[in-house]
């Protein structure tokens, strides 16, 4: 299917591995420049090289720590103009409520909550400018289906997805378009850093972290590519009229 995105610049957060790295592969492959965005110039380097040998675009890296509201605004005055925003960036520490100081909050809601709120504060003047653009923000389903034992991702992601719902009911008055996903278990560095933390929660030992992965929906995790696909779709002008909302992909499993 032709996404009619060739051409398109797409700015890809948390983009150097996991789904941002599955989001910039996807984009790409549409036609779409790349803008790859994470802390580490090393492994945005050789993530940018992925991209490359797949696909015949431009792919513009740029180094920064997305927690610190300098670092974005440096980043928007790099790239101020991106016809398509991916919000990807963020890693919420799992436990429960005694488990994380406040300084672990608030760095966790520096990078994902208030991160994503900034970039969209940041960018969103200039699409609404121009009458054109699209914010995609990757989300969790934790947002959905709260849990006392990941107390500080869930509370996130649901300000996330209230956040994403109302802007987008004010944004397509000029044009422009966001809406976000919701990942359940998705096969990333990420997922297995909270099934550790959960194994060492429910048995003491963060080895049996296999143990806390039974009985997902057909037997498996989702892949970062089928996240990527939906953003990709969803971002075109095939998904022109998603707008404000949040779609779940948990394979039905909160239903279950």
């Amino acid at each position: 299917m032709d996404l009619a995105l060739t051409g398109k610049r797409v700015l890809v957060t948390g983009g150097s591995k996991g789904i941002g790295l599955a989001c910039a592969e996807a984009f790409a492959e549409a036609g779409c420049d790349i803008i790859l965005v994470s802390r580490d110039a090393a492994t945005l380097a050789a993530a940018a090289d992925t991209i490359r040998s797949k696909a015949q675009v431009n792919v513009t890296t740029f180094a920064a720590d997305l927690s610190s509201d300098e670092e974005r605004a440096r980043l928007h005055a790099a790239h101020p103009d991106p016809d398509i925003l991916v919000n990807n960036a963020g890693a919420i520490p799992g436990g429960r409520l005694a488990d994380i100081t406040m300084d672990r909050w608030r760095a966790a809601w520096d990078l994902k909550l208030l991160g994503y709120v900034h970039l969209c504060q940041l960018f969103l003047p200039t699409m609404e400018a121009r009458k054109s653009g699209v914010i995609c923000n990757i989300i969790g389903m934790a947002g959905r289906t709260p849990r006392a034992g990941y107390i500080a991702g869930c509370t996130a992601n649901a300000a996330l997805i209230a956040f994403t719902s109302a802007l987008g009911g004010a944004a397509a008055a000029s044009g422009v378009r966001v809406f976000g996903i919701n990942p359940a278990s998705t096969r990333t560095d990420r997922m297995m850093t909270l099934a550790r933390t959960n194994a060492q929660q429910q048995f003491g030992d963060p080895e049996r972290w296999a143990e806390t992965l039974t009985g997902l929906p057909f037997g498996r995790a989702i892949e970062p590519r089928e996240i990527a696909d939906l953003a990709a779709f969803l971002a075109s002008p095939r998904g022109a009229y998603v707008n404000g909302t949040v779609v779940d992909v948990d394979g039905g499993a909160m239903f279950r």
